[in-house]
């Protein structure tokens, strides 16, 4: 049974822990204002961007003009896997449920025999990936296992341009076939959805029939030339930004119960710790008086 020294030191160290989970829980909550409006800003282009793209592609496909970025190499024997996380811990289950979708990919396709490659964006993802499937993970140009995203404060548009490039650069060498972008989906801050993409070839929405018909000046297949390499990094510029959000809310989310968890843990030592001295005044008292009773 611990003292009443011992059950004192533990109700001091919740405290602490408890004041540290508030603090995050208020840090995450004033970053996630900021994230929220930046993923929320940046889907309206982006859906724009995969009409447009979708208009197009019906087009060319039509006439033949299918660029190789929009109809592939005809094969699907390697894929590269682009797996994003976060870059820290203490967000619950955010990091786990990508790797987990990444990682169910990855089994399915080994298992069909295909050759995997991965690509990992932050830190945790790697951290978990590398425990099954190091010898699949590709460094960067820099060496390192991953991209770090740990020194951006704010993920811009050029946060994104050096990860598409480089997916980029490998699929014009011909080192994969087809590449799968993972993320988290930002819905709410109780909700994060783990979601896979096509990036290459893109999967895109059908060609809207009641949409107006447009004649393009150069043809279709130059204007998709220019614009597909752009749509992969806009691609990845909001799966970054959903991350981002999405992070912040399963760390708020996280660091909420986290807190409410501590001060149950509080009140639970507290009453023990008053238990314990309520009976060892009653064990001195009832000393006190057989010793005078036995005089």
């Amino acid at each position: 049974m611990p003292s009443l020294k011992d059950l004192r030191n533990r109700i001091t160290s919740v405290k602490s822990t408890q004041k540290i989970t508030k603090a995050m829980q208020m840090v995450a909550a004033s970053k996630l204002r900021r994230a929220q409006a930046s993923a929320e800003a940046a889907r309206p282009y982006a859906d724009k961007v995969e009409t447009v793209l979708g208009n197009l592609a019906g087009a060319a496909g039509a006439g033949g003009q299918a660029p190789r970025l929009l109809a592939g190499n005809g094969s699907d024997k390697t894929h590269l896997l682009v797996v994003c996380t976060g870059e820290r811990g203490l967000c619950g289950a955010f990091n786990t449920a990508i790797v987990r979708l990444a990682r169910e990919r990855i089994n399915r396709l080994i298992g069909e025999g295909k050759t995997v490659k991965i690509l990992c964006i932050g830190k945790k993802g790697y951290d978990q990936l590398k425990r099954t499937h190091e010898k699949n993970i590709l460094t960067t140009k820099d060496g390192a296992p991953f991209v770090d995203l740990r020194a951006v404060r704010v993920i811009t548009y050029g946060a994104a341009q050096p990860i598409a490039q480089r997916v980029l650069a490998m699929f014009d060498d011909s080192e994969f076939d087809v590449c799968t972008l993972f993320y988290s989906r930002f819905r709410s801050v109780i909700s994060q959805i783990p979601t896979a993409l096509q990036l290459i070839p893109p999967e895109l929405p059908a060609k809207n029939e009641q949409a107006p018909s447009y004649d393009y000046e150069p043809d279709e297949g130059e204007i998709l030339d220019q614009l597909l390499p752009q749509a992969v990094t806009v691609r990845v510029y909001r799966a970054l930004l959903e991350n981002n959000a999405s992070f912040f809310g399963a760390q708020m989310s996280a660091m909420d119960s986290a807190t409410r968890n501590a001060g149950e843990m509080v009140k639970k030592y507290t009453l023990r710790y008053n238990r314990t001295r309520q009976a060892m005044i009653t064990k001195e008292l009832i000393e006190i008086i057989s010793g005078a009773e036995a005089l």
